[in-house]
C-alpha cells in the first residue's frame, strides 16, 4: 500500500520526489513543467497520491534518498553517516552508472542517452564522420581532443572517470562552482576551457539556448540510459512505477512528453525509439 501524499518525511511514513534542479531544467519554467515532473504527476496519480517536489544536486541527492554519503574508493562503493531522508524517489534523468546500481534500484529506462564532446562554434576542431563502430566513433572523438582541455564534473554523469579520461594525457579542467550541469557551456565560451562534456538531453537543450555558438564533435561514451531510481528497500514501488511506465509507452503518452521536451532527440537513437512503438 502506497502513502496518500507525497510530503517531507520518512520513507516509512510519507513520500517525496527528489529532483535535481540543475539536471535539465533551463529555467524555472521548464523545472516546473519537465519530461520528469510530467512522468511522476501521471505515476501519483496512478497510485492514488499527490507529491512534493524536493529540490537537490547531484552532488547530495543520493544522501538525501538514502540518509547515508555515498564513498568510492578503490573501485569500491560504500555508505556513511547518517542524515536526514528528504525523499522517496530520485526523478530527473538519472544516468544508470555500474556504482549506482550497487546502492539504488532503478527503473526501466525513461530516456536514452549518452556522453559527447563538445566545442565552441568557432573552434578548429571539425566534427568526427559517424562510422559504423561506435567504438571507433568514441577513439576517434577521444584523438580529436589532443592538448586541448576539457571542462568535466565530478561525481555527475560527466565524470571522466566513468569515461577512462583521467590519467591518460588529456587537460580536465574540474567545474566545481556548483553541480549545475546548465553552467558547463557557458563555462566554456567564457574560456574557462576549449571543450566540454554533455550528455544528450542536456545537448539538444543547450544547442536550442546557444544556437550557433556550440557544435557536437563526436561521442565520448557508450549509450547509456536515464531511469528513476529508488532505494533498495523500495522494490514494489519500482515495480509499480515500470507498469506505470510500461501503459504510457503502449498508450503514447509517453512519446508526446518525448516528443515536447525533447524534439530531435529520436535522431540520436532511432533504435531505441522504435523499440518504444
Amino acid at each position: 500500500m502506497f502513502p496518500k501524499r507525497f510530503v517531507l518525511g520518512s520513507l516509512s511514513g510519507a513520500m517525496a520526489f527528489l529532483f535535481v534542479a540543475s539536471s535539465w531544467a533551463a529555467d524555472l519554467a521548464e523545472i516546473k513543467d519537465g519530461l520528469d515532473v510530467e512522468l511522476m504527476q501521471g505515476f501519483a496519480k496512478r497510485i492514488g497520491v499527490s507529491y512534493k517536489l524536493v529540490y537537490s544536486d547531484f552532488y547530495s541527492v543520493i544522501r538525501d534518498l538514502l540518509g547515508k554519503d555515498v564513498v568510492r574508493k578503490n573501485g569500491e562503493v560504500t555508505l556513511a553517516g547518517d542524515y536526514p531522508i528528504k525523499g522517496d524517489v530520485i526523478s530527473t534523468g538519472f544516468t544508470v552508472l555500474p556504482w549506482r546500481e550497487a546502492i539504488l534500484l532503478y527503473s526501466e529506462p525513461t530516456l536514452p542517452s549518452q556522453v559527447l564532446l563538445v566545442a565552441p562554434a568557432e573552434s578548429d576542431l571539425q566534427p568526427i564522420e559517424d562510422g559504423a563502430d561506435l567504438a571507433a566513433d568514441i577513439a576517434n572523438t577521444r584523438k580529436a581532443i589532443g592538448s586541448k582541455s576539457v571542462l568535466v564534473m565530478e561525481r555527475t554523469c560527466l565524470d571522466p572517470t566513468n569515461y577512462g579520461l583521467v590519467n591518460v594525457g588529456i587537460d580536465l579542467k574540474a567545474y566545481n562552482k556548483s553541480a549545475n550541469l546548465n553552467e558547463m557551456v557557458p563555462a566554456m565560451l567564457n574560456k574557462e576551457a576549449e571543450l566540454t562534456l554533455l550528455d544528450v538531453p542536456d545537448a539538444i537543450l543547450d544547442l536550442r539556448k546557444w544556437a550557433g555558438k556550440i557544435k557536437i564533435l563526436g561521442p565520448i561514451s557508450d549509450r547509456q540510459t536515464l531511469a528513476t531510481a529508488f532505494p533498495k528497500d523500495a522494490p514494489a514501488l519500482r515495480d509499480e512505477f515500470n507498469a506505470y511506465l510500461s501503459d504510457i509507452k503502449a498508450s503514447g503518452v509517453y512519446d508526446r512528453l518525448v516528443d515536447k521536451y525533447y524534439p530531435g532527440i529520436r535522431r540520436f537513437f532511432p533504435e531505441y525509439f522504435a523499440k518504444t512503438n
